[in-house]
């Protein structure tokens, strides 16, 4: 007995469990979120229904948003007249199972006969052989990924538990405003009549949507169906980035993971990683910052470091280089008051002297309370300005001519505030006002890693 319940959690792991591992956490095959930039998707799955999605389209019909409808083929049978208002109205209509089974439970063949049934219907309403996929709760099974010569798989970066009623619009809309980034695929359910559901359930999804659009518009947000979404980013990447450059900032990124594993370096945010930082021991002269604090060899200090990978998002998402610089200033204003939360929330840091990093970003940085210093000559700052201007070539778009156009202005600096100015400066409960007044040259988007 022992013998046969062993082979079959090993089945099940193998059939199920890990192919959703590979999808769901890795993202391997499938597309969860864009590149940075203000476009987001809309997605509704489990549609569609004679009572509410109506209402839905005519909200995103009032907004002039176009959105993304993962519908089940047994609800297109019976209500082909909204499928037929999707497409017209110009949305994207995908495929969501037959009927709200997970992949799971079933066998590859039914889950192509479910899929090849749902097509087939859609395409009698609409004139168009659907092509996106989203396999219900995200679950599939080891074959699934053979469905990815046909069809593009799309899962999401938020969720919001929109299809129960607990909470009412208030839960659905604070979570999506806190999880809320650039890039985002959110999903969300017009209709609650799935197993699981409630289902007068969005109800509540509609009202809180309702509030969210429009202070997403007035964020700047861009609403964009999902084939959109990916056509634009992907036009993006070719225009700025040969493969040979592709490949070498893949490589980086790794390389960066890999450093953060070495040396224990952690994101300060999970949601919003523009980040990172790790508690060390000062090594170098004593330095006199702003507030009068002196900073001498074997005070303990926080490193904080850029996310690389974060910033060339940002770059790449950004309309315009004043586009790019607002961005930064939101999200810098954003994280400033964390890294007091963290000294704060965390026993060992109290005795936490200083926070410091080496970087090329450090315009307007004087006026935020950061003492700026050179680094002293020596071996490590001749390392440092070549890794920051290796760096800065793969990074940047047009790297090569910015490192020719003005290399008197790459110089990497010494950033570090007294523990004490930042707890007065950034408290928890308040953002920055000083960065407002700071405009961060968006050429000058690379980062080194503090002092080892």
């Amino acid at each position: 007995m022992n013998h046969v319940l062993v082979f079959v959690i090993a089945g099940l792991f193998v059939y199920t469990i890990i192919p959703t591992f590979v999808i769901r956490v890795l993202g391997i095959g499938v597309y969860k979120k864009g590149t940075a930039g203000r476009g987001i998707a809309l997605t509704f799955d489990d549609g569609p229904d004679p009572e509410y999605t109506p209402r839905l389209l005519e909200l995103l019909k009032e907004n002039n948003l176009k959105a993304t409808f993962f519908v089940l083929g047994s609800k297109a049978e019976h209500y082909p007249e909204l499928i037929k208002r999707m497409h017209n109205e110009g949305h994207l209509v995908g495929v969501h199972n037959y009927v709200h089974w997970a992949n799971a439970f079933m066998t590859p063949k039914k889950v192509r006969l479910q899929l090849e049934h749902s097509v087939n219907v859609i395409e009698k309403i609409i004139g168009e052989r659907p092509v996106y996929y989203r396999p219900p709760w995200g679950i599939i099974n080891i074959f699934d990924f053979l469905l990815l010569k046909r069809f593009r798989m799309i899962l999401w970066s938020i969720m919001v538990g929109d299809w129960r009623s607990n909470g009412g619009k208030r839960k659905i809309k604070e979570r999506l405003q806190a999880k809320l980034r650039d890039g985002a695929v959110i999903v969300l359910h017009d209709s609650g009549q799935t197993f699981g559901a409630d289902k007068d359930a969005p109800i509540y999804m509609l009202e809180a949507l309702r509030e969210f659009i429009a202070e997403a518009l007035s964020k700047n947000y861009a609403f964009l169906r999902v084939d959109e979404k990916m056509r634009l980013e992907e036009k993006n990447k070719r225009a700025q980035f040969s493969l040979f450059k592709r490949t070498l900032i893949f490589l980086w990124f790794k390389w960066d993971r890999l450093f953060h594993w070495l040396f224990s370096v952690k994101p300060l945010d999970e949601n919003k990683p523009l980040f990172f930082y790790r508690a060390a021991t000062f090594r170098g002269m004593t330095v006199s910052l702003s507030d009068g604090e002196k900073l001498v060899s074997g005070d303990r200090v926080i490193e904080l470091h850029f996310n690389n990978e974060a910033l060339f998002h940002l770059a790449t998402g950004a309309r315009s280089p004043v586009h790019l610089a607002v961005q930064m200033i939101r999200s810098v204003k954003e994280n400033l008051p964390k890294v007091t939360e963290k000294i704060l929330s965390t026993p060992e840091y109290s005795d936490i002297k200083a926070i410091y990093g080496i970087t090329m970003i450090h315009r307007g940085a004087s006026q935020l309370g950061f003492t700026l210093m050179t680094l002293p000559n020596g071996l490590f700052s001749i390392i440092t300005r070549m890794y920051l201007k290796i760096l800065l070539y793969i990074m940047h778009a047009d790297g090569k001519n910015r490192l020719k156009s003005n290399p008197d202005a790459l110089i990497p600096l010494v950033l570090a505030i007294s523990a004490n100015e930042m707890k007065s400066k950034y408290p928890v409960s308040q953002l920055s006002v000083e960065m407002e007044r700071t405009i961060v040259p968006a050429g000058y988007l690379v980062e080194t890693h503090a002092t080892q």
